[in-house]
């Protein structure tokens, strides 16, 4: 199986750090490599590797296109770690569901006690909370959810194996051994974008624009960022959907450094090295 050509320029992406422009890149479909076919399901795409090599960091990017997995390391793919902020999609839904927050426009509030950044040190929106990834906000919210109803939905939506109870409410997908894997992440998009899980159309329709990060003409990319720290170890997940003409694309990609990696590189790199794949699947 060969991947999808184009007959013209890949669309040229500008990819955005967290408040700040990322840079324009431009490639075309004729750089990828043809993969090596693993079975009818899963592609190895040797570039992807390339990618992440360039880029100082190792693990794996994962694409699906409704029919066929790309991935450089499905092995990794199928490895589990701590969820981080891209947990704050099921945690939107929860509390949707459950009127813990009414809507996007719902507001949390600033207790006025220090935060670990500034950002997070105001007022926000509902919505403003998920892209700022506000940890101290999405903390209360669990709270006000609870144990029970956590659990019930998590279970309900397959997400992965969260573990929690009542001490660690506010903190399991940062700490502990909550684990999902990019196999896992994209089976609970899919479900959630094709409307299979149990949830109302209105927080359904909510939290997919609460979700989106880029929309123009071409194409519309929803999705969240995550990070943890396990044992000075940084972990690093960019996961979501695109939508283009050519259809939808899930992606979830997990990274770690390498040696000579600095930390706040991967901010940038995790979107950066997804972004890069992308264009030679989807784009």
């Amino acid at each position: 199986m060969f991947l999808p050509k184009k007959s013209a320029k890949h669309l040229v992406f500008s990819i955005f750090l967290s408040f700040t422009l990322y840079a324009c890149v431009e490639s075309n479909a004729t750089d990828i490599p043809n993969p090596q076919q693993v079975n009818e399901k899963e592609v190895i795409v040797e570039d992807f590797q390339s990618i992440l090599d360039s880029s100082g960091v190792r693990g794996s990017i994962l694409i699906y296109d409704g029919q066929t997995f790309y991935s450089n390391n499905y092995e990794w793919a199928n490895r589990g770690h701590l969820p981080a902020s891209t947990y704050k999609i099921p945690n939107s839904i929860i509390a949707l569901e459950l009127g813990v927050m009414e809507n996007d426009s719902s507001m949390s509030y600033w207790d006025g006690e220090p935060r670990a950044y500034p950002r997070w040190e105001n007022d926000l929106y509902f919505r403003d909370a998920f892209h700022l990834s506000c940890v101290p906000c999405y903390q209360e919210i669990a709270r006000n959810i609870g144990v029970p109803q956590m659990q019930k939905h998590v279970d309900r939506f397959n997400y992965g194996k969260m573990r929690f109870d009542s001490t660690n409410i506010d903190l399991f997908w940062l700490q502990g051994d909550s684990r999902i894997t990019q196999h896992e992440q994209i089976a609970f998009l899919k479900a959630f974008n094709e409307k299979k899980l149990d949830i109302s159309e209105r927080t359904h329709t909510i939290m997919r624009r609460m979700m989106i990060i880029e929309e123009n003409e071409r194409f519309v990319l929803r999705g969240k960022t995550g990070w943890s720290i396990t044992d000075d170890l940084d972990n690093c997940w960019f996961v979501g959907w695109v939508e283009t003409e050519m259809g939808t694309y899930y992606f979830a990609t997990n990274i770690e450094p390498s040696l000579n990696t600095q930390s706040d590189d991967l901010f940038s790199i995790r979107k950066e090295v997804t972004y890069k794949a992308l264009e030679g699947i989807a784009l």
